[in-house]
C-alpha cells in the first residue's frame, strides 16, 4: 500500500511539473485570446498572461511542495536538510554525497524535458522565419 500511495504521489508530482511547462502557458494564452477582440490588442491581454502565468507557477509549486511532504510522510524518508554540492567539499571530507529528494529530480527532469522540447520545436518543427522567394 506504501509503495503505491508514493507511486501515485510522484506522478502526480510529474504531472504537476510538466503542467508548469505546457499547461500554464498555453492556458493563460488562450485565456487571452479570447478575452481579446482584435489581432492587435493593448497590453491588458499582455499582463493578464504574465500575471497569470506568475500566480499559477506560484500555486503549481506549492502544491509540489505539499505533494513532497506527503511523500516523505508515507515513505517515513526524512527530508533532506542543507547539502554541501560535491565539488565544494574537500578530497578529505568523510561521508557519502545525500541523494537529492523526489522533488528535486522531478523538476529537473521537467526542465531538462522542457527544453529539448523546444530544441526540437524550433529546430525541427517551426520552419524558417525567413520568407522564400
Amino acid at each position: 500500500m506504501t509503495a503505491a500511495s508514493a507511486s501515485v504521489v510522484v506522478l502526480a508530482m510529474v504531472l504537476a511539473a510538466l503542467a508548469m511547462w505546457t499547461v500554464v502557458p498555453f492556458g493563460w494564452l488562450w485565456i487571452a485570446s479570447q478575452v481579446t477582440k482584435t489581432q492587435a490588442p493593448s497590453m491588458g491581454p499582455y499582463m493578464l498572461v504574465l500575471a497569470g502565468v506568475i500566480a499559477s507557477i506560484v500555486l503549481l509549486g506549492w502544491i509540489l511542495i505539499r505533494l513532497n511532504r506527503l511523500y516523505v510522510r508515507i515513505t517515513g524518508s526524512h527530508t533532506i536538510g542543507p547539502i554541501r554540492p560535491n565539488w565544494l567539499k574537500s578530497m578529505r571530507d568523510e561521508g557519502a554525497a545525500s541523494a537529492p529528494n523526489v522533488l528535486e529530480v522531478v523538476i529537473v527532469l521537467s526542465v531538462l524535458l522542457a527544453g529539448v522540447a523546444m530544441g526540437v520545436w524550433f529546430f525541427l518543427i517551426a520552419g524558417s522565419p525567413i520568407p522564400s522567394q
